[in-house]
């Protein structure tokens, strides 16, 4: 069996690995896996110098592969592969781009355990290279890469495209198995406390469960024209459009001892060679011996009760990716449109529980708002109503936008919002086009200057 391991982001040293594929090579046999030091591969990428993107690593990745012992251009050998961090999102884009979700039954890769993996970013990557050179949580005295860090910032176009291929994705009878193993834990000695993430509620410190869970939802809203406020400024209705799409189900399981690195807590740096009988090591190699998708499944769901066990005490979490463009594809620039989040029979954001949100980050690239909720503080919502209102700019003029609001009326709000998920909201608005923009005048006429030409009030 061979098991290949795939660091994070801005790593420099395979020390990061801990003595963790010591204590599985030493536990291995226990669990009926043959496992042979001389097959475990220890990966070395570079994610520290600016001009790197994950498309290069993803394609560097694939020759690497090719390059061990009985691999070849024409073929690689099956493997399971251990990640940590970024190498989950890594893994995950050399898949999608080798293979995809019509290529699964051809892949190598049988077993794909990502630890901590920033799925769905981090909040942390907002803050800046120097600043994040200085956390130990992920770096040793290097500033990392940026086109990395640009992926891992949250709502990033990157982390949007690949989760929304995965939708498609189906794992039936493919032998292609994923979980997700991650902490809740904080190791308090372990950071610089620069800002309240490396201490955040719901995370361990780096990524956050719902950041890293490879069971989300995407969620379509359009505009109508139909008035839900008729008099001036008009607000009018955002509908759902093909419903919740989610991908296929994915193993999660959350520990509550560990955090996202280091040598006390971290989910793999503190393991030690004869820590064989640790969580983590154990469920790895229960993980890899998955042969088909009903082990696949009752996996699963001892991973669900390993999660509801470690989540019995405190509140849950969730994240709400919005994405907001017209009908013609354009994004709303951050600047250009504000986001409230309602609640209750008259959908007011005043209404919204107390203690409800946690955080709220901008992706100044993308314009994507992503909010971090308490999700059993939004289950205390009144009549059980949520809403969303978008005021988007400009509001008048030859083009513009109309107020739009979605009210969840008929859709439970969990159905929306899920513990340790990110539900990710595409939401469509028209443009409205004044008539004015473009018109016709006759050849006989006198010319005249339309210099001063007023929006005539009708749009197209």
């Amino acid at each position: 069996m061979q098991i290949i391991f795939v660091h994070g982001w801005s790593v420099t040293n395979t020390s990061t690995y801990g003595e963790l594929p010591e204590a599985l090579y030493a536990k291995a046999s226990d669990y009926g896996l043959e496992i042979e030091i001389r097959h475990i591969h220890l990966g070395k990428y570079i994610s520290f110098h600016d001009e790197v993107t994950m498309d290069d690593v993803g394609k560097a990745m694939d020759r690497a592969l090719r390059d061990l012992p009985g691999n070849s251009n024409n073929h690689i050998a099956p493997f399971s592969c251990v990640t940590h961090s970024t190498g989950g999102p890594v893994v995950r884009y050399w898949a999608d781009k080798y293979y995809g979700q019509h290529g699964l039954t051809n892949i190598p890769l049988k077993h794909l355990v990502m630890l901590a993996p920033a799925n769905h970013g981090s909040s942390l990557a907002k803050i800046g290279k120097a600043r994040l050179g200085r956390i130990k949580a992920w770096f040793s005295g290097i500033e990392p890469g940026q086109r990395i860090l640009d992926w891992l910032s949250l709502g990033s176009d990157g982390q949007w495209i690949l989760n929304e291929k995965y939708i498609d994705y189906n794992y039936e009878n493919t032998g292609f198995y994923p979980f997700v193993l991650v902490g809740e834990g904080i190791d308090e000695k372990l950071y610089d406390f620069l800002n309240s993430y490396l201490v955040e509620k719901g995370s361990d410190g780096v990524v956050r469960v719902a950041g890293a869970n490879m069971n989300y939802r995407y969620f379509s809203l359009v505009q109508s024209h139909d008035q839900i406020i008729r008099k001036r400024p008009f607000t009018t209705r955002l509908v759902p459009e093909n419903g919740m799409r989610n991908p296929e189900r994915t193993a999660l399981g959350v520990y509550k001892q560990y955090s996202h690195s280091g040598k006390k807590m971290g989910i793999m740096n503190s393991i030690k060679e004869n820590d064989t009988d640790a969580p983590v090591v154990t469920d790895i190699l229960k993980c890899f011996q998955v042969e088909s998708r009903e082990e696949y499944n009752i996996r699963s769901q001892e991973f669900d009760q390993l999660t509801i066990d470690n989540q019995s005490i405190g509140d849950r979490y969730c994240m709400l990716v919005v994405n907001i463009r017209d009908k013609s594809g354009e994004h709303i620039a951050k600047d250009d449109y504000d986001l409230l989040l309602l609640a209750g029979k008259l959908y007011q954001p005043q209404e919204m529980p107390k203690g409800f949100l946690v955080d709220k980050q901008m992706n100044d690239t993308t314009g994507r708002l992503v909010y971090y909720l308490n999700t059993d503080k939004m289950y205390e919502i009144k009549d059980g109503k949520f809403g969303l209102r978008v005021i988007a700019r400009p509001k008048k003029g030859f083009s513009y936008y109309v107020e739009a609001e979605f009210r969840s009326e008929g859709i439970p709000v969990d159905n929306i919002l899920v513990p340790n998920q990110t539900t990710y909201v595409d939401i469509k608005l028209n443009r409205f086009v004044d008539r004015n923009v473009f018109r016709f005048g006759k050849v006989a006429d006198k010319p005249e200057s339309f210099k001063r030409i007023k929006p005539s009030g009708r749009f197209i």
